[in-house]
């Protein structure tokens, strides 16, 4: 069984299970459900605690599917979901730019409540932060579904540092999620510390760096029309041949630790901070299986010291995402009016 860790004052297994794709693939191929949902039951039975989840997802179909795997066992886990996004409350069409204006958020949430198949979200994270919005609104409007119990705890995602100290002064934030892997270590700079110094978890999403470090792609790789890899310049066919270094760093200490990349990948997670939270996502029932196993490698003080060092070593060449989705990453929330 998984191990536990804390995520602020939420305890959860020490890998969860991110089902973003579990609606579409990278490859944007559509996953058969039935196999979607017995991935998501067979993590529970392997001690799988944390399923992270978005209305953007799909958008809102992931939620279902999600809603519908856990319903045998939902309060025996945490569910994780996300809004912000402009996204028609009935439809589920993707609307330009963003949207948490409070009265928005309330009925956002009504609608990942019946689409989860519960009656209250275990964290609720703003996905993006509105540049419309003063965060102390949107932590008001989340303070009131506290109050009625509809969600039981807070976070932010892709944030600006200045908006998790007003959002944690208005409300206390259990985790903040960023992108964060050995192949993107900027959080390290200043949103980790940060967490450290207010207790706020913090759960990296990508911590396979999108497959790339559990080997899944090489120099001749190319991405089907519609995969965001395939504009994302770290992944462009003059930066790929240098990134691929890392790969092969993992793949050394794979076969050192008898692992998989994938393994080493994640189990890096578990010597940086006690309260990083992992949330590997798959559509194949071998990789979640996989994935979870990466809780019982262990590194020794010395080996997380040459491992870290050796990462360090290694420069990314590339953005880690298009523009386009950058400008919406670090964003402070407008002063309160």
């Amino acid at each position: 069984m998984l191990g536990r860790r804390k995520v602020g004052s939420l305890e959860v297994s020490s890998v969860g299970l991110g089902v973003q794709n579990m609606s579409r693939t990278y490859q944007t191929t559509i996953p058969n459900r039935p196999e979607m949902i017995g991935i998501i039951r067979a993590a529970h039975e392997r001690g799988v605690t944390f399923y992270d989840a978005a209305e953007a997802y799909g958008p809102h179909e992931v939620e279902r599917i999600l809603g519908e795997g856990v319903q045998p066992f939902r309060n025996q886990i945490v569910i994780a979901s996300k809004f912000g996004w402009n996204i028609d409350l009935e439809t589920g069409k993707r609307l330009p730019g963003l949207n948490s204006r409070p009265e928005h958020v309330k009925l956002a949430v009504e609608g990942m409540l019946k689409r989860l198949r519960t009656d209250h979200i275990d964290l609720l994270y703003q996905h993006r932060v509105d540049p419309q919005v003063p965060i102390e609104n949107v932590a008001g409007a989340v303070k009131e579904l506290v109050a009625q119990g509809k969600v039981l705890h807070w976070g932010l995602s892709e944030m600006g540092l200045n908006t998790v100290r007003r959002a944690h002064a208005e409300l206390a934030l259990t985790a903040v999620q960023n992108e964060y892997s050995m192949l993107w270590r900027g959080p390290e700079e200043a949103v980790i510390p940060l967490c450290e110094e207010l207790g706020i978890g913090f759960v990296p999403w990508s911590p396979l760096g999108v497959g790339f470090l559990a080997g899944a792609i090489d120099e001749r790789t190319r991405f089907a029309e519609g995969d965001i890899r395939g504009v994302e310049s770290r992944f462009s066919p003059e930066n790929l041949p240098k990134n691929l270094a890392l790969v092969a760093l993992v793949k050394t200490w794979a076969d050192r630790k008898k692992a998989t990349p994938a393994q080493i990948a994640l189990a890096w997670f578990m010597a940086q901070k006690p309260w990083i939270v992992r949330i590997p996502g798959t559509t194949q029932i071998a990789h979640m299986l996989e994935n979870i196993g990466a809780a019982s490698i262990h590194f020794e003080p010395e080996e997380v010291a040459e491992l870290n060092k050796a990462v360090a070593a290694i420069q990314v060449n590339g953005a880690r995402l298009p523009d386009q989705v950058l400008v919406v990453s670090g964003v402070e929330a407008p002063p309160r009016t």
